[in-house]
């Protein structure tokens, strides 16, 4: 077959590459917008006179001098302490994605090797409580925290979380520990490892990808969480979402928008470097669990 007759229609090619520009556009309008915005009074970026302020910053200029301003950031970061709620969400972040990863490998690959039916039913319980939702799990946790004086304190909704999102865990890393032959397992026992020097030197470099990936959803669970933070933190160690959301305003308390708005871009930004970093290791890790399981 000649190269000519192998290429692809000239017209496919054209609609498939409009396709992704335009996907593309779509997927980042809403951050750039808002990004834009960020650097805008509230006036311009919702304003109900002329949707185009947002563009030129007329009632920015008014007000500060300048179609720009990181009034919004300041008022953010500094005159509501925004940096506390961010070290909040690294603390619990951190300790949710190691504890989590730490336990899921070990159980994993505990499940993964197991001949016995019992792990099987292991894995079913766990996937029963993973499809529960949030706010029925912590709910039940509420009056002995109260009783106990647990509530408010990050290492409380740390545990919780992990709790939470062990059953994904041990689901993902199963099922990447099933790909991986029980040979490769034995070769090292015979060459005179134990079962767990197996696992740590021949197992766990294989496993990665998998790692990685499961890791990043760890990560996305505990960064993102607004249910259980928002129940079980006091108003001094919130996270970065429930932070956010007390930048609106209540019906009792005037809010910032503006500061939210703020917020909401300093919260995002670190997801986009951290996909665009690991974006190969995440890549093989989903088709490498995709394969069998």
């Amino acid at each position: 077959m000649s190269a000519a007759t192998q290429r692809r229609p000239k017209g496919l090619v054209i609609v498939s590459t409009g396709f992704v520009i335009l996907w593309l556009i779509l997927a980042a309008f809403p951050f750039v917008w808002t990004m834009w915005g960020s650097f805008k009074v509230e006036a311009d970026f919702f304003s109900k006179a002329d949707w185009t302020y947002a563009l030129t910053g007329v009632r920015t200029t008014v007000e500060t001098g300048a179609p720009f301003t990181g009034n919004g950031y300041y008022g953010a970061w500094v005159t509501n302490e925004f940096w506390r709620a961010v070290m909040n969400t690294m603390i619990i972040v951190v300790s949710v994605v190691v504890i989590s990863l730490t336990l899921g490998t070990l159980g994993g690959y505990a499940l993964a090797r197991s001949g016995y039916r019992y792990a099987f039913w292991i894995l079913m319980a766990a996937l029963v409580f993973r499809a529960m939702p949030h706010i029925t799990l912590v709910s039940g946790y509420l009056l002995p925290f109260f009783q106990w004086n647990l509530w408010g304190h990050l290492p409380t909704t740390i545990i919780v979380l992990v709790a939470i999102n062990q059953p994904f865990t041990l689901w993902m890393l199963h099922s990447f520990f099933l790909n991986i032959p029980k040979d490769m397992d034995e070769s090292a026992m015979v060459d005179g490892c134990t079962r767990f020097q197996a696992f740590r030197y021949v197992i766990i470099p294989v496993m990665w990808p998998g790692v990685i990936t499961t890791g990043l959803f760890s990560f996305l669970l505990a960064y993102n969480d607004f249910a259980v933070t928002s129940m079980l933190l006091s108003r001094e160690n919130q996270t970065m979402v429930p932070k956010i959301a007390s930048f609106l305003g209540s019906t009792f308390d005037a809010g910032n928008v503006m500061y939210a708005v703020a917020a909401v871009v300093s919260a995002m930004l670190p997801l986009f470097v951290l996909v665009l970093f690991f974006q190969r290791q995440i890549v093989s890790g989903l088709t490498a669990g995709a394969v069998k399981g």
